[in-house]
């Protein structure tokens, strides 16, 4: 194939991505677990570990991010993989009665939140919600529905934050374990469970 016409097409493809490519930003308690969780999702093409929700800049997480939440940003391809989907994903790998925080992470940076870019979001956040209150009428649901806010990305010298899953599998799966997460979905959620 000759170079101008390969160009053209990864060009072409590039743009179509694009066209299709969404964003959703999700706190679930342990980045480390939600970046592993929704990664395993077909049509996600990236996910970031970061800080929303604060009004401190440039939060890290060996320094000040009093305010804001651990969370992802989740950029996944909306032809394959629609928003309700990756909030259908969300709920079955939360704790959604936890109002301390999420499994053995406790206090208001481990805490579960939708953070919602604009209206349709929120309907179908809102919506999502509901459904999940409906199926548990006996026990409240604390995950709350907030606007979005700057996401921080993990970076510097804490990039080893990002895929702790894949560097450090034997310590992830450890914490995982000891942290009771995926024992812990599994009552909750049985066999609907994302883990």
């Amino acid at each position: 194939m000759k170079p101008a016409i390969t160009l053209f097409l990864l060009s072409v493809s590039m743009t179509s991505f694009a066209t299709h490519a969404k964003e959703a930003v999700l706190a679930g308690g342990c980045f480390w677990c939600m970046e592993s969780d929704f990664e395993k999702l077909e049509g996600v093409t990236d996910v970031v570990s970061g800080f929303t929700g604060g009004n401190v800049k440039n939060p890290t997480y060996n320094g000040n991010h009093q305010g804001h939440y651990e969370a992802v940003k989740i950029t996944y391809d909306e032809s394959k993989l629609s928003y309700q989907d990756i909030l259908a994903h969300y709920w079955v790998n939360i704790d959604p009665f936890d109002a301390q925080g999420q499994f053995c992470d406790k206090g208001s940076s481990y805490l579960s939140a939708i953070f919602v870019a604009n209206e349709q979001e929120r309907q179908l956040a809102t919506a999502s919600k509901a459904a999940v209150e409906a199926q548990f009428p006996d026990q409240t649901v604390v995950t709350p529905i907030l606007e979005a806010s700057r996401f921080y990305p993990i970076k510097g010298n804490e990039i080893g934050h990002q895929d702790f899953y894949k560097k450090s599998p034997v310590r992830y799966k450890l914490y995982r374990w000891n942290c009771g997460r995926d024992q812990r979905l599994e009552q909750i959620w049985g066999d609907q469970g994302g883990h």
